[in-house]
């Protein structure tokens, strides 16, 4: 089984958190969303994306990659719904990334938007999930240099997010964790501002618990002035059984 724990915060700049995440172990699924939207619709759109992604699995008698593909497709299906129901809502939506335990040390994993998905193996921080961004889908693919994305000033732009239209694009991913391996996921509070490096050294020290690991790397946004708010789920295979 896998240990899971997860922590959120405001951050030093935001006066509201837009971000979510849920740990549901008895169904083996894990999920960080990062609301757009203004206060109040972003905070509903990852609230709602997080909470029908495990109610549409909830119901589903196989939890597999198909199960949790269709669980995300039903939880745009939701927040756009409620976005085109609601005026105060209109324009919400929000980056999702959703882990799903599909047999020993296999999982499926669904993104969409810039939040994502890591594993640290052999000391490394690896990337698991793409962005689905302006930088990543449009800039890099024009040859613009990492300085120049870097400023570019639609550098911040998602190409995609859940709830902001009935159809939706995202990706999907197969992984093993194995045993001593850590699966970090952030939104981009964390991995927009925090080094590799910095990351990888919290990650990798032995010594402390999923828990602290959390708020190391949540003080470490902090210490960067925490521009945005910052979410972090760690996952780490268990001896228990």
């Amino acid at each position: 089984m896998l240990e899971a724990i997860g922590q959120t915060d405001t951050g030093r700049v935001r006066s509201s958190n837009q971000d979510a995440f849920r740990i549901f172990p008895d169904l083996g699924l894990y999920l960080l969303a990062d609301g757009m939207g203004g206060a109040k619709g972003g905070a509903r759109a990852s609230m709602l994306a997080v909470d029908s992604v495990a109610d549409a699995l909830r119901r589903e008698a196989r939890r597999d990659a198909s199960a949790l593909t269709e669980a995300v497709e039903e939880a745009n299906a939701k927040v756009f719904a409620e976005s085109t129901a609601d005026p105060r809502l209109e324009g919400m939506g929000t980056t999702l990334v959703a882990v799903l335990e599909t047999g020993d040390q296999d999982l499926a994993i669904v993104s969409v938007g810039d939040s994502r998905a890591y594993v640290l193996r052999a000391g490394r921080l690896q990337a698991i999930t793409e962005d689905q961004t302006w930088v990543q889908e449009v800039g890099r693919p024009l040859g613009l240099d990492e300085a120049s994305l870097r400023t570019h000033p639609m550098r911040h732009v998602l190409t995609m997010a859940v709830g902001v239209g009935a159809a939706l694009r995202y990706r999907y991913y197969s992984i093993e964790l194995r045993d001593a391996e850590l699966m970090l996921l952030s939104s981009d509070g964390l991995h927009g501002v925090v080094s590799v490096a910095d990351i990888e050294w919290i990650l990798g020290d032995a010594m402390t618990s999923l828990e602290h690991k959390c708020s190391e790397l949540i003080s470490a946004a902090h210490a960067k002035g925490s521009p945005d708010n910052v979410t972090v789920v760690l996952l780490r295979r268990s001896d228990e059984k």
